[in-house]
């Protein structure tokens, strides 16, 4: 009997229309093969290449990765060094990829504290996706989910001081509206490597009633049918946002 393929399982009527993943394990990749950390971190652009194709074949929209936190500005500065030479000469090799799969480029977190050569590079990636439509991957950079929300309620308490909205005005929507992903639905699936059983202050908003997987890959491990294997997980729970099992069966 011939293995069904793990693609072809998938159940295409119930994709998830976005896919948070937090990269974790490079160093730790890195260490079990005697390297230094970097490499670790050069190995870790392959799967993110895989994972956006894979994620793109079965139709999965937005994809969202968390490539750098504000947290990691307090690694050595010879990594952090490294890690952004590594962001450059990336999102410079990718972009005539993202334009022929049609994959628009965005970014969310403090973009101003990156490298100048780096805030370029990324605008001009931005800039020449912002028509493609097929799916769009998100890199979260410098960012950090406490320091998006106090960015968030700094814009509207300047709204209300300057008379452009009331107190009154201030709900979820709006509060939503002042968040980095104001033009990014909320994700559905969040995927986290390496085996930590933690979520490190990314998108704590936005993964209220998002499905959390945890695998013990590292990060470079990572390939398309990991992918695959955490979206089938996905589509076998119960999703039911408060209500009871009978409620959802009645729909």
């Amino acid at each position: 009997m011939v293995k069904m393929e793990l693609k072809e399982r998938i159940d295409r009527a119930n994709i998830p229309n976005h896919v948070a993943i937090i990269m974790d394990g490079n160093g730790r990749w890195a260490k079990k093969q005697g390297k230094l950390r970097m490499f670790g971190h050069e190995k870790g652009v392959i799967p993110v290449r895989l994972t956006t194709e894979a994620a793109a074949e079965i139709g999965v929209k937005f994809i969202t990765l968390y490539a750098f936190s504000q947290e990691n500005w307090n690694r050595p500065k010879y990594e952090v060094d490294a890690l952004m030479s590594l962001l450059v000469k990336t999102i410079d090799k990718e972009v005539k990829s993202f334009q022929k799969n049609d994959i628009r480029f965005q970014v969310i977190g403090d973009i101003e504290s990156l490298p100048s050569k780096a805030q370029r590079q990324l605008q001009n990636a931005i800039d020449k996706t912002a028509n493609n439509k097929r799916l769009t991957l998100v890199l979260a950079l410098s960012y950090g989910s406490r320091w998006e929300m106090v960015e968030a309620c700094k814009n509207i308490a300047t709204q209300v001081a300057d008379g452009s909205i009331k107190i009154e005005d201030i709900n979820e929507q709006l509060f939503e509206k002042n968040l980095n992903t104001s033009e990014i639905p909320d994700p559905e699936l969040l995927i986290r490597t390496s085996g930590e059983l933690r979520i490190s202050n990314f998108l704590l908003w936005q993964i209220a009633y998002s499905e959390l997987y945890f695998t013990d890959k590292l990060w470079p491990e990572f390939c398309k049918d990991d992918l695959y294997e955490a979206i089938i997980d996905y589509q076998n729970r119960e999703r039911r946002f408060g209500k009871t099992s009978e409620q959802i069966q009645e729909r």
